[in-house]
């Protein structure tokens, strides 16, 4: 029998099998903040892809432009996919005088190092053509000295420090220049979203005007901010949830307490343990001498599951380290060892999959002593978390009004299943420092059909294996008699 003849077997019967498993119901496709998940980078330290704009770059000083651009961006599109995030944050694009992004010369040129403006609406066209959103940064504040806005006169300033300047946003000419330029960018570039910056002096008022400037342009554009702010932003930073997210789980046996608190089912905050302005959460990893692939695993799996939007900035795949900048801004190394890779990847694709564990009402279940146990649930589906943060294997007796007594919980990291047992209830336990998110399901006993299935794909795959030993044998002894004759 022909390899091809056996393929076509195979095949119907893999994806059989395939479709006996329960599904969680896929994502609606009508999303709002709530449903992304943000992975946030700089430009010049994620991938250079263009060698010809690498002019005064080093990719050795970390204080210098390293060279990464928009075609590096696009080069490595598959790795971000890959992790399952809805939409890519750029920073800033501007023509600048530092790395970052964030010393603005000109709100209307690109940065020449970054790529040409063709580049640019290249890589957003790549990025939508593969359903993905871009963000990009519009600094307020901290730019340069030499912006162009303030050496015409058409905006007034005060010194920020001896290389950069704040915008009096109290100024009409000042707020219309800058409302203009926010304009212009969205229009040219056709973004999905922008993340308002350095905010530091500028009013709430003028604040909410450029919001309405942006959601003029696209009235479905995100409007955000990575620091806590009192305007009508669509996101925002929390600072107490960032912390008390640290907090708990930079080591194991750390005080979970904060998490009492800081989640009140408010989906419009993000949920991070760091960004790119302080210290990366590994820092405080490494300071307290943990190890942090098992650190991060925990981690991601409450920076997934609970209620927010997920952002993490790139480099996290492998645990970048560093307290400050340069050394927070790592240029990415894509050949380091990306232990955290496929966990964010699982996580990420159960939530873009699951209403409830990017919306559901959020409760807390037990959380005492570094073992922490909550639920995300919607009127279709519940999901139970379950982080064992501590040295010691650990258990609890879920409540009897948490799962009725028809259901399972079955884990879909490492696939632990608990059933009812012959007390009635649902022990969790769970070994050191591990995590686990246990879907509630329909308790069907067992699965005859899925079981059938599973060994005829094995029964048929091991009669291949056979033919196939045969075939290669039977060849043998034929040139052997040729060779004989």
């Amino acid at each position: 029998m022909k390899l091809n003849k056996w393929v076509s077997i195979l095949t119907p019967v893999l994806l059989l099998v395939s479709f006996l498993q329960p599904l969680t119901p896929l994502a609606d496709t009508n999303k709002t903040i709530e449903d992304e998940s943000i992975y946030d980078l700089l430009v010049d330290r994620f991938n250079n892809g263009n060698g010809t704009n690498d002019k005064n770059t080093n990719s050795l000083d970390p204080t210098a432009f390293n060279g990464g651009d928009f075609t590096g961006i696009g080069l490595r599109l598959q790795h971000i996919q890959e992790m399952g995030f809805t939409t890519i944050s750029v920073g800033p694009v501007f023509k600048t005088a530092s790395y970052d992004g964030t010393q603005v010369l000109d709100y209307s040129k690109l940065e020449p190092r970054f790529g040409t403006k063709e580049e640019f609406k290249t890589l957003i066209k790549d990025l939508h053509s593969n359903d993905l959103k871009i963000i990009a940064d519009f600094p307020l504040g901290e730019v340069s000295k030499e912006n162009v806005l303030f050496e015409n006169g058409e905006a007034k300033a005060v010194p920020a420090t001896s290389e950069t300047i704040n915008w009096d946003s109290t100024d009409k000419e000042t707020k219309e220049s800058l409302k203009a330029a926010l304009i212009q960018f969205m229009k040219t570039y056709k973004l999905d979203g922008i993340r308002l910056t350095k905010l530091t002096g500028i009013e709430t008022e003028f604040l909410n005007e450029l919001i309405v400037a942006v959601k003029s342009v696209n009235s479905k554009a995100y409007v955000l901010t990575n620091e806590q702010s009192d305007a009508e932003f669509d996101a925002q930073l929390n600072t107490q949830k960032m912390d008390g997210m640290r907090q708990s789980f930079f080591r194991f046996d750390a005080d979970t307490s904060p998490l009492d608190t800081i989640f009140d089912n408010t989906n419009s905050e993000f949920v991070q343990f760091d960004d790119l302005t302080g210290p990366r959460f590994t820092h405080d990893m490494v300071e307290a001498k943990m190890f942090p692939p098992t650190r991060w695993k925990i981690a991601a799996t409450a920076l997934f599951t609970m209620p927010g939007i997920p952002l993490i900035p790139y480099g996290t795949e492998i645990a970048v380290n560093g307290e400050t900048a340069p050394e927070i801004h790592q240029l990415f190394n894509f050949k380091t060892d990306m232990e955290l890779k496929d966990r964010i990847d699982n996580l990420n694709t159960l939530r873009n999959q699951s209403e409830a564990l990017r919306t559901g009402e959020f409760k807390m279940i037990h959380n005492k002593d570094g073992f922490t146990i909550y639920s995300r649930s919607s009127e279709e589906e519940t999901w139970i978390i379950a982080l064992n943060n501590t040295t010691k294997t650990a258990g609890f007796v879920l409540p009897e009004d948490v799962v009725s007594s028809d259901k399972r919980l079955r884990g879909v990291l490492d696939g632990d299943m608990i059933k009812k047992t012959e007390d009635g209830k649902f022990h969790i336990v769970l070994d050191r420092e591990v995590a686990e998110v246990y879907i509630v399901e329909e308790d069907k006993g067992f699965n005859t059909g899925y079981l059938v299935a599973t060994i005829l794909v094995y029964v048929l795959f091991l009669g291949f294996l056979f033919l196939v030993l045969r075939k290669g044998r039977q060849a043998r002894r034929e040139r052997q008699n040729e060779k004989v004759e």
